[in-house]
């Protein structure tokens, strides 16, 4: 089992990585090859152009199988995008048989009956996440498998999205000859990949910037408590720099990336860049300090976003270790800082080494691989929770065909939601 090798595929806005890894016999996460390359066919964390994005995967998947000599079937999706929503809910299951012991069968049927709940039109329960266990109202449980009791309730945090961007991430996977194992949201990959237990334990929030959304996720006692997509990231100050230096965009991003700064404090007025001009024209000069002045005011406006999730979470005075920015945007000089006078919570930059074995590239060790390393490390953790569900006991259960009915046991997380988009996917193409 600890030789199982997963795969994470991150399909962002402006990259799309391939991430090949599996679990060493020290706990750590040994990444055996990448591939990454531009993202062409995705707004905002959304497929827009289903060739551009499958051509995208293709490139980076055989990338990563050149590098890690492993021919790639499986892999483990992000899904973000700003329609992704969260909210929190209680279920409750009356046991059959209060004097034996709660299986791993009871837990998992508790979290299938969460996908029945309504949904409005177009909109589907992602992920359902179990926040802690209550056996007979006595709370606080968090794995209840073993005791003993009439009533198993849980406390939910509840992943929603729209059908139509899932059905779209699923096709382009189809198409470029994959398999989808689990869609995983991307700020929960990118947790898992930057926070330690300490962390999450103390209370923290957690701020992936990436190039089309800011995702957002905050734990608290070990438990996920709030999740949120913001539909701004680094995009969107590369849009600003064109607009207001008026330039190019290719050279707004590279003058974003080189020179810039989010405080505009930092840089003195004597600074100057030149951008080559259009085709004859002569050179453009930019000041690094209007340069930081416009990245500021964007970033600015996204942390306030950020604030309001914290505040709106209810958690704001419960989060011991503040906030830790990771994704592409955390490469901006002087983030850490803005984002502590914005919200005044204390910030550092999160990087993906928290659970990687030692011998790492710098650049997969870099912010901007936080979600493909998480995805590989979640699909790691949810092969193993399945693996560990397989008792002797249930396996036992579940071959008693006879007598009465058979025992089915319930589709574990998304794998749910996945068999929707399936059968959706398959129908179309009996249409066409």
């Amino acid at each position: 089992m600890e030789n199982e090798i997963i795969v994470g595929l991150d399909i962002g806005t402006t990259k799309i990585a391939c991430i090949v890894g599996r679990k060493n016999e020290f706990g750590k996460i040994e990444i055996l090859g990448y591939g990454k390359t531009e993202s062409i066919g995705v707004k905002r964390g959304v497929v827009t152009n289903i060739e551009d994005t499958v051509r995208s995967i293709q490139t980076a998947v055989a990338l990563a199988e050149q590098q890690s000599s492993v021919d790639i079937k499986y892999v483990n999706v992000g899904i973000a995008g700003q329609h992704i929503k969260s909210l929190q809910h209680r279920g409750t299951l009356i046991r059959e048989d209060a004097d034996k012991e709660i299986s791993n069968i009871e837990v998992e049927q508790l979290i299938h009956n969460m996908y029945k709940l309504n949904m409005l039109p177009g909109e589907e329960i992602i992920d359902v996440i179990p926040q802690d266990f209550i056996v007979d109202d006595e709370d606080g449980i968090r794995h209840p498998v073993g005791m003993l009791g009439s009533k198993l309730e849980a406390n939910f945090h509840i992943i929603i999205g729209q059908t139509a961007a899932a059905k779209n991430i699923y096709k382009c996977i189809k198409k470029a000859g994959l398999e989808d194992s689990q869609l995983i949201l991307e700020p929960i990959a990118s947790a898992e990949a930057v926070l330690s237990e300490e962390e999450k334990e103390a209370g923290v929030v957690l701020v992936d910037i990436g190039g089309g959304t800011t995702d957002l996720a905050i734990f608290q006692d070990n438990i996920i408590r709030h999740t949120a997509v913001i539909p701004f990231g680094g995009d969107i100050v590369t849009e600003d720099v064109k607009e207001g230096c008026s330039i190019i965009r290719r050279h707004a991003e590279e003058l974003k990336v080189k020179f810039g700064s989010a405080l505009a404090s930092e840089n003195r007025d004597d600074e100057v860049v030149a951008i080559p001009g259009l085709r004859g024209r002569t050179p453009k000069e930019i000041t690094l300090k209007n340069l930081a002045s416009i990245i500021q005011a964007r970033m600015e406006e996204i942390l306030e976003h950020v604030y309001y999730e914290i505040k709106n979470s209810g958690f704001e005075k419960k989060l011991i270790a503040g906030i830790v920015i990771t994704g592409g945007g955390a490469q901006l000089r002087h983030i850490n800082q803005l984002a502590a006078f914005t919200t005044g919570m204390e910030t550092r930059i999160g990087y993906p080494n928290e659970h990687l074995a030692m011998e790492v590239s710098d650049e997969i060790a870099s912010p901007m691989f936080a979600t493909g390393i998480g995805l590989v490390i979640e699909g790691i953790k949810r092969y193993e929770m399945e693996i560990k569900t397989k008792r002797p006991e249930e396996k036992e259960d579940a071959s008693r065909k006879s007598k009465k009915k058979k025992i089915e046991k319930p589709e574990l997380g998304s794998k749910r939601f996945l068999g929707i988009i399936k059968d959706w996917f398959e129908n179309d193409a009996e249409e066409v």
